[in-house]
């Protein structure tokens, strides 16, 4: 697998990335993640992983500068559900999701083993 590459979260905010050795903004990450690159967020003094809060952060950004903007009652109903964030949101959303797709595959094996069961014998 591919090498992550770090990017150092100093405390004045400022990004840079170790492998190239410059600063970097969330733009610059966005286009190094669209492009496949593998990428760390470390925060620079207490050495924890920040990736996730970062990525949140861009998609936030993103999001502002977007010509258009989700709708008031989809970030409603976003808040409501579960704990509240996108990723619950999301998470809870995927659970229906393949909660109705497992009841579907069970469905279509009961109806396939019927089937078969029901079938004429060719051989007779």
């Amino acid at each position: 697998m591919k090498e992550a590459k770090v990017i150092k979260r100093y405390q004045n905010r400022k990004l840079y990335d170790t492998h190239e050795s410059s600063y970097v903004t969330l733009d610059e990450i966005a286009k190094m993640i669209r492009a496949g690159e593998e990428i760390r967020v470390i925060d620079n003094k207490t050495k924890n992983d920040i990736t996730a809060a970062t990525l949140t952060q861009l998609l936030y950004e993103s999001e502002r500068k977007a010509k258009t903007q989700p709708s008031v009652n989809l970030l409603k109903t976003i808040i409501r559900s579960g704990d509240g964030s996108f990723s619950g949101f999301i998470a809870e959303k995927l659970k229906g999701e393949l909660a109705s797709i497992e009841a579907e595959a069970a469905a279509n094996a009961a109806n396939a083993s019927a089937n078969v069961n029901n079938a004429p014998l060719m051989n007779q």
